[in-house]
């Protein structure tokens, strides 16, 4: 069973893979496509990649891939927690620039679905934090983009103070979303 809830944004989505437990622990199916079918979500997911962050108050993102390698994820955490950020930047949607965010984390064992057409990000909230993610398309350097974590016109609250937020060069340096091209249209995105 298969738990998919919606957020304020409704392509963004919470799944909520049913844990058995006893007193050994829990067993789960993090994914499985044909209950994912089931929901309406057919993604070929290619490719699974895993980040661990040492720190708590760790920032990455908000990163995207352009067409046509635009990218849907499935992030979860398997030690830890994060607050997971998505921004919507389907150019004619009526939550264009807007975000939703959720924590997601070892403990809940919650998922989020980030589709293609939006940008992704999180800050870690416990030290020694891993996530594992699905994505529908490969890395592709050339067509790899993001914005600004704090850009003010998103006013995403990260909750941390800027200081405190811990960053890779890359990401210090990424344009607002006022400086980037639009690349994503709606409803186009959901197809690419």
């Amino acid at each position: 069973m298969l738990e998919v809830i919606e957020l304020d944004i409704p392509e963004v989505r919470i799944l909520c893979p049913k844990r058995h437990g006893d007193d050994r622990g829990f067993f789960s199916e993090t994914y499985n496509k044909a209950l994912l079918s089931d929901a309406g979500i057919d993604i070929d997911f290619v490719q699974d990649n895993h980040a661990y962050s040492a720190e708590k108050g760790t920032v990455r993102g908000l990163h995207y891939q352009m067409p046509p390698f635009a990218q849907d994820k499935l992030v979860r955490v398997v030690r830890g927690a994060i607050l997971d950020i998505a921004v919507d930047l389907r150019v004619g949607s009526s939550t264009y620039g807007q975000h939703v965010s959720s924590v997601i984390s070892a403990e809940n064992g919650k998922q989020i679905l980030v589709p293609a057409g939006f940008a992704h990000g999180l800050v870690t909230l416990e030290p020694h934090t891993e996530v594992l993610y699905k994505v529908s398309q490969y890395y592709a350097p050339e067509h790899d983009r993001g914005i600004l974590w704090n850009d003010p016109e998103l006013a995403i609250d990260w909750g941390l103070a800027e200081a405190d937020a811990i960053l890779s060069p890359k990401d210090r340096k990424l344009p607002r979303l006022a400086e980037v091209a639009a690349c994503f249209s709606y409803p186009e995105a959901a197809q690419a």
